[in-house]
């Protein structure tokens, strides 16, 4: 038994994993443990409660949103490990360009990676050695397991029939009746070249277990991303020169020249093809499945059926995850031919929508401006404007939203955003969304048409090449709507869609707008959360309004619930009317009415996040910087007027003093600085 001391023998292999040192488990049974020992979160999108995974929002550049296809996949992956139906599907991402679901993958896949480089869970696979002894191979002197089968596969086959195999691991492995059930489970047959030339070892052997174990070697799968093994990508090729042999591996003629047993199957060489290289337990991607020709899909009818490779009627049983991605319009190609129909049987379809959340697309949106320094044309560095990440996200996220009589493109936004938008609820939103979900016309459902992370990309490309950007080394938020409405005439075909992504952008310059009014106002009180301290003073006022130990002099005292301290705040019901009647609210019923809506948010948003500020409250935020600004400054007309106007001293020094306060406390560079307060002074985007 001198085996047990060689760490490359069967039997410490074997040993290690009845002790728990290493795994066997098959490609469903790793990712869905990768996947949930990583952590979960729930949490509540669009009015639903899901679930968010940590594996995917970890590193540099992870996954944002996609919650709704993450649960799909996860679930799909864990109903597979635990037996279910998912064995013998794929599972196949469809939408439209650039929203991610390649990167999906290619995360995914990175993540299984570095999960299998962690010892514990390494993927190990065996080679036959000493064949010269046997004879007939020529020069070919060892031979790898073909599909990197697990060495426990060879171990349930060590003898003619399950049963002595079954007693050699009661008597020789030391197994327990249950634990040699349970590995059992997980039986699958050694694949046909494997098969064959065991069975030529167990023959020159004469079935001595101890000689048949020396013919074995123990050997790591090597993890290397450029090999294509556990993880391989199989993009649809030109029509041409992709063939089954891709997939499958072919007849090698170089082994021939070895063998002279015609009937070996090694020699048909199957790491030729993309599925033997990930078939002990990877990953295996087809980019654009249905762009595939007609017989490459019927290949892989039979290998998603059956986790099968067959060549001239010998089989190798596979052990593989299988990820696709298709577009909408080649998915409906596919779907129109009604004879295809077998192989989308076999799938499980997750339609990708785009991100809907405009507070999320920041993150995405970083992703699409670039981490590294931009620089000019002539290599001088580029500033980037505080607001033009604001700009773009809004921009691009509200092209993704539908039309509905119900809702506003601004109040669906909101919501989907998880924020507050007046009187409506989350309610309407999801019903909004479940309205649309229904319909079979896939690119009517929520989110899935818009413009596209590579939109939004091309859209920052034209920013940088513009000689405005050059010349003023910023790149200034405004003009990012100007490279937006290029990139929708010049890459959205659909007449309907342009008309519709061009209004978006127009709501979405509105948007900007109001932002840039609170900017002003910041940056003309000299403090970056000027206007944030006074909408959480309106909001005080009107709860210390109807306070019982209000005294005459109208100060109220209340407990801060960011800091805990005691606070005081007199009460200025001037100030109250005035922000009301800019709100539109006329009568004594309406203004009870929007106090006690905003009473109720604070009630309940405030118990659940003391950090909220009610600056999503855009209307009223609106309000409040009107108030301010015209009675701030009533001498001087108004805040556009004195900005407007240097000619006399008094404006100039205003002027001066807000470009300094932009420059320094609030992110602004010169160029931009001055373009904002222009922007600002002009009647542009004034609803």
């Amino acid at each position: 038994m001198a085996g047990k001391t060689n760490p490359k023998s069967l039997i410490s292999h074997v040993d290690a994993v009845k002790k728990g040192k290493l795994l066997f488990e098959d490609a469903f049974g790793g990712v869905a443990r990768m996947i949930l020992d990583a952590g979960i979160q729930k949490i509540t999108v669009k009015g639903k409660t899901t679930y968010q995974f940590d594996l995917f929002s970890q590193g540099k550049k992870h996954l944002v949103g996609m919650y709704d296809e993450i649960n799909s996949f996860v679930s799909f992956v864990k109903d597979a490990s635990e037996g279910g139906s998912s064995r013998e599907m794929a599972f196949v991402l469809v939408g439209e360009p650039g929203n991610g679901k390649t990167f999906f993958v290619d995360y995914l896949c990175a993540r299984y990676r570095e999960f299998l480089s962690i010892p514990q869970n390494k993927k190990y696979t065996f080679r036959f050695i000493n064949l010269d002894q046997i004879g007939g191979y020529g020069k070919i002197n060892f031979i790898e397991s073909q599909t990197y089968e697990d060495p426990m596969i060879l171990a349930m086959s060590l003898c003619e029939t399950q049963d002595q195999s079954k007693e050699v691991f009661s008597k020789k492995f030391k197994f327990t009746e249950k634990q040699t059930e349970d590995l059992y489970d997980k039986y699958r047959p050694l694949g046909a070249c494997s098969a064959y030339i065991f069975n030529q070892i167990r023959e020159y052997t004469n079935n001595d277990i101890t000689k048949m174990l020396s013919f074995i070697e123990i050997t790591p799968v090597p993890l290397i991303e450029s090999l294509g093994t556990i993880t391989g990508k199989y993009p649809a090729k030109d029509k041409i020169t992709s063939s089954a042999v891709d997939l499958m591996g072919e007849e090698s003629i170089q082994r021939l020249l070895h063998i002279s047993d015609s009937n070996n199957p090694y020699r048909f060489d199957l790491r030729r093809g993309a599925l033997a290289r990930v078939a002990g337990g990877g990953i295996h991607f087809s980019d654009e499945i249905y762009k595939n020709k007609k017989d490459l899909v019927q290949v892989y009818l039979g290998v998603i059926q059956n986790r099968m490779i067959e060549m001239d009627g010998f089989k190798w049983p596979i052990d593989t995850l299988i990820i696709a991605t298709s577009n909408n319009s080649e998915f409906d190609t596919f779907l129109s031919e009604k004879e295809e129909a077998p192989i989308i049987d076999r799938c499980r379809i997750c339609y990708v929508a785009h991100n809907t959340d405009y507070k999320i697309q920041k993150t995405l949106t970083e992703y699409a401006i670039g981490t590294d320094t931009k620089r000019s044309l002539d290599s001088k560095i580029l500033h980037q404007d505080p607001n033009l990440n604001y700009a773009a996200s809004v921009g691009v996220v509200l092209t993704r939203l539908p039309r509905s009589d119900k809702l506003t493109p601004i109040e669906i936004m909101k919501l989907a955003a998880g924020e507050v938008a007046g009187e409506k609820s989350l309610k309407t939103l999801a019903e909004l969304i479940d309205m649309l979900n229904q319909d079979t016309d896939i690119t009517k459902r929520f989110g899935q048409k818009g413009m596209g992370q590579r939109n939004l990309g091309r859209a920052v490309q034209l920013l940088l090449e513009s000689s405005e950007t050059n010349e003023g080394q910023c790149m200034f938020a405004l003009d990012i709507f100007k490279a937006l409405e290029r990139t929708v005439l010049d890459y959205v075909q659909e007449p309907s869609d342009r008309a519709k992504f061009k209004e978006d952008l127009k709501i979405a310059r509105g948007l900007y707008r109001e932002r840039i009014m609170t900017e002003m106002f910041n940056a003309y009180m000299d403090e970056p959360l000027a206007i944030k301290k006074d909408v959480l003073n309106y909001v005080n006022m009107i709860i210390g309004v109807d306070a019982e130990h209000l005294g005459p002099d109208m100060m109220w005292k209340y407990k801060d619930p960011q800091t805990g301290e005691l606070k005081a705040l007199k009460i200025d019901e001037r100030y109250i009317k005035n922000v009301e009647e800019r709100l539109g609210l006329k009568t004594e019923e309406q203004r009870a009415s929007f106090r006690n809506s905003i009473r109720k948010i604070y009630g309940q948003k405030l118990s659940v996040d003391a950090n909220y500020d009610f600056m999503d409250n855009l209307d009223l935020v609106k309000a409040i910087t009107d108030v301010r600004l015209k009675s701030d400054i009533a001498g001087a007309g108004s805040l556009i007027g004195a900005l407007a106007n240097r000619t006399n001293e008094e404006n100039q020094k205003l002027y001066d003093r807000m470009t300094y306060t932009m420059n320094e406390k609030l992110g602004y560079c010169r160029t931009c600085a001055q373009k904002t307060i222009e922007y600002f002074c002009s009647q542009e985007d004034d609803k």
